[in-house]
């Protein structure tokens, strides 16, 4: 099988997943259940046959990324487990991506992270009276959240091109995506929030594996 039927074949299985558990989610949650492990599995395997140079940190984001869609299979018993999973996996990518940056001037920095920094502070307004102990950990999340944000608007603003989008956009769905998890978590659950969530996460992840592939191949 050549590379190209490879990519064809793993997106198709990623793509298949995908539907099964976005179905799950609206039908069967059993099926909900069991699809979701196999999200990340198959995207990894997607970001791998892809590659002409896959990256160690790249691959490693998405491995944390698995155990946090795991642990948050059991949200009470293991969301703190969970959002440690996605607090490295978010990390990860801020090293990533900041590894892509020339010299910054103090001034693009300031103005990447004001609108991120509006974000997590109206967040945090909306969510505060129900945090109590989690309202720490929910603090350094938000911060690493919207510092891989900020760092990926430098990156575009530095180089626009089509990754850099990419990136750009998976770092700001993403962000939505935990938004929406803090909201239905901490604010007010509605039903509606899972799918939305699920959504906007595997689009996320999908942008951002999607730029790391071309990114790489011009390292």
């Amino acid at each position: 099988m050549n590379k190209q039927n490879k990519i064809i074949s793993a997106s198709l299985v990623f793509l298949v997943i995908v539907i099964l558990h976005i179905s799950g989610i609206l039908f069967n949650e059993t099926i909900a259940f069991f699809t979701k492990p196999f999200l990340m599995v198959s995207l990894v395997i997607v970001y791998l046959v892809s590659s002409k140079k896959s990256s160690f940190w790249v691959v490693s984001a998405l491995f944390f990324s698995f155990w946090g869609d795991v642990f948050l299979l059991f949200k009470e018993e293991f969301f703190i487990y969970g959002l440690a999973s996605f607090l490295i996996a978010h990390i990860l990518y801020i090293k990533i991506t900041a590894g892509f940056l020339k010299k910054i001037s103090f001034q693009k920095i300031v103005f990447s992270s004001i609108p991120f920094v509006m974000i997590l502070v109206g967040l945090l307004f909306l969510i505060k009276d129900n945090l109590r102990e989690m309202l720490l950990p929910v603090i350094v999340y938000g911060i690493t959240i919207c510092t891989f944000g900020a760092v990926a608007l430098l990156n575009y603003m530095q180089e626009r091109t089509s990754e850099n989008l990419w990136l750009f956009l998976g770092a700001i769905i993403f962000i939505i995506s935990d938004s929406l998890i803090a909201i239905n978590r901490f604010y007010e659950p509605k039903e509606m929030y899972a799918i939305s969530i699920m959504i906007t996460y595997i689009v996320a992840q999908y942008l951002i594996c999607k730029a790391m592939v071309v990114k790489n191949a011009h390292q």
